[in-house]
């Protein structure tokens, strides 16, 4: 017998998970970071490489700036303190005034991995913050190269700087003296020469010494201090304003000093998002028993987790992570991520381990943080990781000579 409607309504809907379909998964192959130093290779004739992004035409001098944490959405809302990056929003990709992708997680490891080695994470192997080593059974993280592990073991492909190095193009790096020798730089930025110099202006102006030093030439250089801003005061914060202004100023800098035949790609890992510090905003999973049941390790970051579980318990922790988290989190096992194209379209075998049983990338502004095993990560106002629009696009800002 139906129930009466009055009764039908006292019962409230079942929680309805997100659909992974739903998920905007980054634009490999087409519109990606992964995409952009193949694309400038293809130009300056190097072999092996083509042309992915369609609206970037050729230079002979090709400088790329990464500036660390600073997205797409954040320019576009900040055009008092960035007035210079404002009025180039307009050049981005090709002059098409549209963003490329990341590529999943975005974040800082995976993103200059994608960069250096021209491939997505499935193929270069650090699809996160912190990934289970399949090796040892441990969390390595991969910015900090924590426990430390054979670098070209893991991650064994060249990187698009020695590949254009070998074949003549005059390649460079300009970034601080702190990232010459790190595992990260190895395995993704190396190739040519590494240029240490502490200040934001000395980079610069290196910068575009190193890009006329060459008929053809690759420079990349990188600034670190919105990033760190941002996750220590948030996006909002008077002090994150005050790096975008500075960081303004140094782009300018060196598009003024462009050589000719140049070009200038303004560009970042990623983009940050604050979230509120109360319990609806930041779930805690090392006082959650629900998430935790079945759980061995807990990766990622806080908007972009990766979840191994104990043994025969894979099933159960998707169900339960759905269940508890489906309406704020995109939800999906290693296979179904994979089969959705998260971390590109194919996946290399020795990566496939590093990849969470169950992996939960953020919908909503909320994040799940581990106030006993990651303190400082559990305090940082600006976060990133996921695929939403303010984290997931980036600029392509472009000035030519």
């Amino acid at each position: 017998m139906a129930q009466p409607a009055h009764m039908a309504s006292a019962w409230p809907d079942e929680p309805v998970p997100l659909s992974l379909d739903t998920a905007p998964v980054p634009e490999y192959g087409t519109g990606s970071l992964a995409d952009l130093l193949p694309t400038i290779a293809a130009g300056l004739e190097v072999p092996g490489f083509e042309h992915r992004i369609a609206e970037l035409t050729p230079a002979d001098r090709n400088c790329v700036f990464l500036i660390d944490g600073l997205g797409w959405e954040q320019i576009k809302a900040h055009p008092g303190e960035a007035p210079f990056l404002a009025s180039l929003l307009g050049s981005s990709r090709g002059g098409t005034g549209r963003p490329i992708t990341a590529g999943f997680p975005a974040t800082t490891a995976t993103s200059l991995a994608s960069v250096g080695t021209g491939r997505p994470p499935g193929e270069h192997g650090l699809p996160g913050y912190t990934v289970r080593d399949p090796a040892i059974g441990e969390l390595m993280n991969q910015l900090r190269w924590k426990p430390w592990t054979p670098p070209h073991a893991w991650q064994p492909y060249p990187t698009v700087f020695q590949l254009a190095d070998t074949v003549g193009v005059h390649t460079a790096q300009v970034s601080s003296p702190t990232f010459r020798d790190t595992p990260l730089t190895k395995v993704a930025l190396s190739g040519g020469t590494f240029h240490g110099r502490l200040t934001g202006e000395e980079r610069m102006d290196l910068a575009a010494g190193q890009l006329a030093a060459g008929d053809r030439s690759l420079v990349y250089t990188y600034y670190s201090e919105v990033d760190g801003s941002g996750h220590r005061f948030g996006v909002d914060s008077d002090a994150w304003r005050g790096q975008l202004m500075c960081v303004d100023r140094l782009v300018q800098r060196l598009a003024e000093q462009l050589p000719p035949r140049a070009a200038l790609y303004v560009t970042a890992d990623h983009g940050m998002i604050d979230i509120p510090f109360d319990e609806q905003s930041r779930i805690d999973f090392d006082e959650d028993w629900e998430l935790r049941a079945g759980v061995a390790l807990l990766g990622g970051e806080g908007r972009a987790r990766h979840v191994y579980a104990v043994p025969g318990a894979a099933s159960d922790v998707l169900a339960c992570w759905r269940e508890v988290l489906g309406e704020q989190f995109w939800v999906a096992s290693r296979d179904e991520a994979i089969e959705a194209g998260w971390f590109g379209p194919t996946i290399d075998e020795r990566v496939h381990g590093r990849i969470g049983d169950v992996i939960a990338a953020a919908h909503d502004d909320v994040v799940i943080t581990a106030s006993v095993n990651e303190p400082n990560e559990s305090a940082m106002v600006g976060v990133h990781g996921s695929m939403t629009p303010v984290e997931q696009l980036v600029p392509l800002l472009e000035v030519r000579s």
